[in-house]
């Protein structure tokens, strides 16, 4: 547990031991580069003297906890940290003990929930009355989306804030200043790099310039082997239960749909070097070849089916295989959704009419009973007519003439 002063020193006597990210954090909101619709928000909020709790959801390094440290300050308000990688239901009602005694004296405490989504439901729920009875004004951090990560009576009662990344102009601008903090310089090549391996992660070209004017010294600039150097390998955004899980899922889904084969297998790509179950992919793949192209290519079905059974039989490595030569032939396939807008039309249609009844001569007559009720009566086999197909009502009688199949230009072996 930490309180507002480590984690925002003051801006004159900053440790030189801390990091460079730190030591540069934005004390005033005129100082924070970057999120200019959502601060915009927030300083309104404080000017007015009420803060409500609030949800910071957005990638790493892209200034939640320093507007969490903003907000405290602009409000006068204490303000405790405790990281949900570390903190427990324990940690969590020494902090509410103590901002009981502040509130009695006048004094706000706004609690700090870095990674909220590592937070189980036990320990969401009980901060929970807290938050409802202003005990504690909670400003949770999260890079995962709320939705599915935050309990709905806490969401509810808080404010969500979505933060994107930096863009290059932006990030441009942070590295420029930590350079002046460092009083170093840098080649234009390993400039353009530590841009381009940042990602729009703030704290990242940071620590990532740091490292590098250690590595460069004080005799020279620093260059692109120190930025390789200071960098070493970046790990893949990506977490198999979190919000780049659900985007990433989607762009390959979208991309398979705009027949697009580059896209596609670099989307799976993406999910299978970050450690995705590849079964999971060869699931979205099989949804894909029955939603996507159907009856356009009725053998998509089957080689999506192929490349889940070859990827459970073979297992990784070797499965990556199979599912891209699935995504390919998806990729390239003609496409048709006649059979998700079948489906939909069929659904809307119960819903709009109910239960109607079987007509009589589609029903199985298994008893005398049934026959003497007319079960069965007049119905023509397809078999015994020209062509396999006998002119009669197979919808219920109210519904004869309405249409659920509308047949796509592109689609082979149906009816038109």
């Amino acid at each position: 547990m930490t309180d507002q002063g480590e984690l925002f020193p003051s801006a004159a006597g900053a440790p030189p031991s801390l990091p460079l990210a730190t030591r540069m954090r934005p004390k005033r909101f005129e100082d924070l580069v970057g999120q200019k619709r959502v601060v915009d928000v927030l300083r309104k909020l404080t000017q007015s003297g009420h803060l409500p709790s609030i949800v910071l959801w957005g990638p790493p390094g892209s200034g939640k906890t320093t507007l969490a440290g903003l907000l405290a300050t602009e409000t006068s308000a204490r303000m405790v940290a405790l990281s949900a990688v570390t903190a427990g239901v324990a940690d969590l009602r020494k902090v509410v003990a103590e901002a009981k005694v502040h509130q009695r004296a006048g004094i706000r405490t706004v609690l700090f929930i870095d990674e909220i989504h590592r937070f189980n439901k036990a320990q969401q729920d009980a901060i929970l009355p807290h938050v409802e009875n202003g005990t504690v004004t909670l400003i949770g951090a999260t890079t995962e989306n709320p939705s599915f990560e935050v309990i709905a009576p806490l969401l509810s009662r808080s404010r969500v804030f979505r933060l994107e990344a930096l863009d290059r102009e932006e990030l441009k601008h942070v590295v420029k200043r930590g350079l002046g903090e460092l009083d170093a310089t840098i080649a234009d090549d390993a400039f353009e790099a530590l841009l381009e391996s940042a990602r729009g992660d703030a704290r990242v070209a940071l620590n990532g310039l740091e490292a590098a004017a250690a590595l460069a010294g004080d005799s020279s600039p620093i260059d692109l082997g120190h930025i390789e150097r200071a960098l070493q390998e970046r790990h893949l955004l990506y977490d198999r239960a979190g919000d780049q899980h659900y985007d990433i899922v989607s762009a390959l889904i979208k991309s398979v749909r705009g027949s697009d084969p580059d896209a596609a297998v670099y989307w799976m790509a993406r999910m299978l070097e970050a450690g995705e179950d590849p079964l999971f992919v060869a699931r979205r793949l099989v949804i894909s070849a029955a939603e996507d192209i159907g009856l356009a290519d009725p053998q998509a079905l089957q080689v999506a089916i192929a490349a889940q059974q070859a990827a459970h039989f073979v297992g990784m490595p070797e499965a990556v295989l199979p599912l891209t030569e699935a995504a390919l032939y998806l990729a390239l396939a003609p496409k048709s959704n006649s059979a998700l807008t079948s489906y939909g039309a069929a659904r809307e249609l119960i819903e709009e009419t109910g239960n109607e009844p079987v007509p009589l001569h589609l029903r199985n007559a298994v008893t005398g009973l049934m026959r003497s009720m007319g079960y069965g009566r007049d119905y023509k086999y397809a078999h015994d007519f020209e062509g396999g197909v006998a002119e009669q009502v197979h919808l219920p009688a109210k519904l004869a003439k309405r249409k659920v199949y509308k047949p796509n230009p592109r689609d082979k072996n149906s009816a038109k």
